[in-house]
Parts: C-alpha cells; sequence; structure tokens
C-alpha cells in the first residue's frame, strides 16, 4: 500500500526579485513498511524535497506547483497548525547531524518527555515509562538513568540513537531519515542501519532515507530514487538497480564506488550545475559520454523502461 506519494513537485528560490528553479517536477512514492533511499550528490535537492514534506522549506523557497499525499490527503493543503499536528506524531524526522540536533542546556530525558507532552499528552510517571521504552527500542543502555544525562554526556552514536527513539516516541508512521551517519564512523554507520532496518521490519515503519552514499544503501533499502539537479532520474528496487542501472549518471555513480576488484575508480567529467545556470535538455547532458543532440534540446520523460524500473534518459533503450 502506498503511504506518501509525491507528485510533480516544483520548488524555487526567490532570491533579489530573481526567481530559481531547484526542484523540477520531482515524484516518487513510499510503500507502507519499506524503505525508500532518496539518492545523489550534494545540492542535488533531496534535503530540500523531504522538507517539502514536512512543510520545513525556507521562507525564500516557493512551491509553485505539485501534491503530497499522505494518507490520500495534500499535505500542501494543510495549514500550519494541521503540519503541526503530523509533524512528529504522524511524520517524524531523524535530522541530519546528531551533534547539533540536541539543546546542549536541557537532558536528553526532558528533550523526550517535551515531545511526548505535546505529541501524546503523556506527563509524569507514564511519560516516563514511554521514555524508557523509547531509549530501550533503540538499544540505549541504563535506559533510565541515561534520561538524566546531557547530550555532551553521550557519544555521537548514542546522541543517534536518542533522536531515533525521539522520532520513534510518537508511533510515527514515516520516519525521514536526512543523512542518519553523517559524522558516525563506519562500525556506528552500521549499527544505525541496522537499527533502522529493525524498526522498520518490527514496527512496520516505513522510512525515507536521504543519503549520498549508495555504498550504505545497497543492503539496507527496498527500492531507490536518484536525483541529479533537481530531478528523479532513475528508480528501481534495489536489486535491479545495482545489477541494471540504466542511466548513465547511474552508472558512472556505481563505477566510482570501491569495490574489492583492483579496477580503476572511475570519475565523472565537470561540474553539478548550479541553480542559476540555465541548461537546456536534460541537465546532466553536459557531463554525459553518450550526449546526442535530442538531450540539448528535450528533457528526457521519467518513464517505465521494465516493471517497476524507470528512467529519464533518450538513452535507456540500449542498456
Amino acid at each position: 500500500m502506498t503511504l506518501l506519494e509525491v507528485k510533480n513537485l516544483n520548488l524555487g528560490f526567490e532570491v533579489e526579485d530573481n526567481f530559481y528553479q531547484a526542484l523540477f517536477d520531482v515524484s516518487f512514492s513510499l510503500d507502507s513498511g519499506k524503505m525508500l533511499a532518496l539518492v545523489g550528490e550534494s545540492g542535488c535537492g533531496k534535503t530540500m524535497s523531504a522538507m517539502s514534506i514536512l512543510g520545513l522549506i525556507p521562507k525564500t523557497a516557493k512551491i509553485t506547483s505539485g501534491e503530497i499525499l499522505f494518507n490520500n490527503e495534500n499535505l500542501l493543503n494543510k495549514n500550519t497548525k494541521q503540519m503541526q499536528s503530523i509533524r512528529g506524531r504522524k511524520i517524524a524526522l531523524i535530522p541530519q547531524d546528531p551533534m547539533t540536533s540536541l539543546n546542549p542546556l536541557y537532558t536528553v530525558g526532558d528533550q523526550l518527555l517535551e515531545i511526548l507532552k505535546i505529541h501524546q499528552g503523556l506527563q509524569g510517571e507514564e511519560a516516563e515509562k514511554k521514555a524508557i521504552e523509547a531509549f530501550e527500542t533503540v538499544q540505549i543502555p541504563a535506559a533510565k538513568s541515561r534520561l538524566k544525562n546531557y547530550p555532551h554526556e553521550f557519544s555521537g552514536g548514542m546522541k543517534q540513537r536518542a533522536i531515533i527513539s525521539m522520532a520513534l516516541a510518537c508511533n510515527a508512521e514515516i520516519l525521514i531519515a536526512d543523512e542518519p551517519t553523517t559524522a558516525l564512523d563506519v562500525t556506528i554507520q552500521a549499527q544505525i542501519m541496522n537499527l533502522l532496518e529493525e524498526i522498520k521490519l518490527n514496527n512496520h515503519t516505513s522510512i525515507l532515507l536521504i543519503t549520498h552514499d549508495l555504498a550504505l544503501v545497497s543492503q539496507n533499502a527496498d527500492d531507490i530514487a536518484v536525483m541529479y539537479s533537481g530531478r528523479i532520474i532513475e528508480q528501481a528496487g534495489k536489486n535491479e538497480f545495482f545489477s541494471n542501472p540504466s542511466h548513465p549518471y547511474s552508472q558512472a555513480l556505481l563505477k566510482s564506488l570501491p569495490s574489492n576488484r583492483q579496477n580503476k575508480l572511475e570519475t565523472i567529467n565537470g561540474q553539478v550545475p548550479t541553480l542559476s545556470q540555465d541548461i537546456s535538455g536534460c541537465r546532466f547532458h553536459p557531463r554525459c559520454n553518450y550526449c546526442m543532440e535530442i538531450c540539448t534540446q528535450k528533457i528526457p520523460p521519467l518513464e517505465n523502461i521494465l516493471p517497476n524500473h524507470k528512467s529519464a534518459c533518450f538513452l535507456h533503450q540500449r542498456f
């Protein structure tokens, strides 16, 4: 069952009387109990797409068209008060940096208890019991005593676990995990990803994972959507994507990953275009080894090339 569907989302920024478009007809869906990885280089629009779902875009940003359907209701039609009742309670965010996401002036427990009070109306012993359960769910040892600790008394990995516990405390249907392993070492990264996998399986929670790390999602994601310069350029199931990438950009990303084979790592020529650059046709064509004349003139549509596999490339028939 489809729980969240983003349809043809267009967003831009108003800067000094100029309008720079950042998202172009972004469309993807998240099924119940599944993990969708939204991947791409920094600045491609991943986080802005996720923040649009939560209604947390900057003041200079403007959504010009599109729909964001959650349980068949368009979130873009919700007012501020209605969105406040959805954030945290139904759609929760695991922010990007665990080191700066907690208020250093309050204990971690106080911050978790505040969430339980606002979204579930819990106080006193009932709230504390729920908070302890949330800590135990994310495998924080000595949960009751750790509630009294301040953020500086937690390691990076424990801070991330605490943040995840806050997202889980209200039994949200969707977790948006924005680069949840940033600034963590490889061992802790694996632990956090395993934890998210357990949450997905045990709670039937849907997860939108925002990341630039394809190697990180190769073990955990059910589906993958690749973004480039504000557009979704490929969507597929995990196994299909890694075994049969269609878009030249996806192929280049996979070839740039280190592997056990002693092959030379490949690079992608050129740079990601800025918002102010006006590029006709496919925005990847200046960097593409397969560029044809049509690529410089028309925008390739994102369309099915196989069942449950979409690609936005005029060359996809050849792959």
